[in-house]
């Protein structure tokens, strides 16, 4: 074995009866401890090098501190409504990746569109993005078949994006089921909204960080929500959450959470909306009536919102459909009960 071949064999962690056979025909190739009897030629041992010098590349890239390309989820769901004789039709239907978008039979009410990511949760680095548009005098209900769960994170943040719009004499009602976070899990979100003239939008997110029932604890997460609502172009309504930390002590001060884990946030965007005000609060009395459940309703201008929190997230889902239900007067989508 001449220096340039110790040199490499050296470098790549190749063992001198392998680098013996560069360039031999008809000698016995020893892989580890194991000889191996095979017509050697340049070809062979030129792919095994080839071989051998990608994988211990590769260890001196994530040595040398550079983050491993991992496979990632990749999903795009857009759905669009119609009037038609006087009903709202499916105008429109577009699905890639693991986001999916089913709909019902619906007898009764508005028609709905089910949201499934199909990879079963959220973690670093996947990017979903969901998209529903209303034309002028139709109603439609956008909802999630299941919980969404944002798992632990390794490098990246995971991203759910979510774009609706809805025209004049129009309403489009966001009600999704909630959000888990589990620990070390990073998700940011962001809710964007274009109404036009007398357009209606109502909007629900609910988070629930780690399951208590199962025995979770969060100690960290890192998690951005933003939302954007306008109307006629001009900005109407902007909310911004970030926790990142410990959410235990973040949470923890009167101001913040008190303790709870689990806050949702509720939204009704119409040019009337401070006239709903008492009746918000009238639909959130028998909700605040279950164990560790606490609310409030505000309203200004054409937006009236409600915010809950709770130290039991089927406590507050038990608040929201009482919320939900009184308030718009029609039953939560069904997925919800399933």
């Amino acid at each position: 074995m001449n220096a340039r071949t110790r040199v490499n064999a050296a470098r790549f962690g190749i063992g001198p009866s392998f680098a013996r056979c560069t360039g031999t025909q008809g000698k016995t190739l020893a892989f580890g401890t194991h000889p191996v009897s095979t017509q050697c030629t340049r070809f062979q041992i030129t792919y095994q090098w080839i071989i051998s010098t990608m994988f211990h590349a590769e260890i001196e890239k994530v040595s040398a501190g550079c983050r491993p390309q991992m496979q990632r989820t990749r999903g795009k769901a857009e759905v669009g409504f119609k009037t038609d004789d006087g009903s709202t039709r499916l105008a429109s239907l577009f699905q890639s990746g693991s986001a999916k978008i089913r709909i019902p039979k619906i007898y009764e009410g508005a028609p709905q569109a089910v949201l499934i990511n199909t990879s079963g949760g959220v973690t670093g680095g996947d990017q979903l993005a969901y998209s529903a548009h209303c034309s002028e005098g139709t109603h439609a209900i956008v909802t999630s078949q299941t919980a969404e769960r944002a798992y632990r994170a390794s490098f990246e943040t995971g991203r759910i994006d979510t774009c609706l719009s809805a025209e004049n004499n129009s309403t489009i009602e966001w009600l999704p089921q909630e959000t888990i976070l589990f620990d070390g899990s990073a998700l940011k979100r962001t809710l964007t909204a274009d109404l036009t003239g007398d357009a209606r939008l109502v909007a629900l997110e609910t988070v629930v960080i780690g399951r208590r029932a199962m025995g979770e604890r969060v100690n960290h997460l890192h998690y951005q929500d933003r939302w954007r609502i306008k109307r006629d172009g001009k900005l109407t309504f902007a909310d911004d959450i970030r926790l990142s930390g410990n959410p235990a002590q973040i949470l923890s001060g009167p101001a913040a959470g008190e303790g709870a884990h689990c806050f949702a946030s509720f939204i009704d965007c119409r040019p009337d909306a401070p006239l709903f005000l008492e009746a918000a609060r009238k639909a959130l009395q028998p909700a605040l009536g279950l164990q560790g459940v606490q609310g409030a309703a505000s309203a200004w201008k054409d937006v009236l919102t409600t915010r809950l929190i709770s130290i039991d997230s089927q406590q507050l889902k038990k608040a929201l459909t009482i919320f939900l239900e009184t308030f718009r007067n029609c039953a939560v989508p069904r997925v919800w009960t399933c």
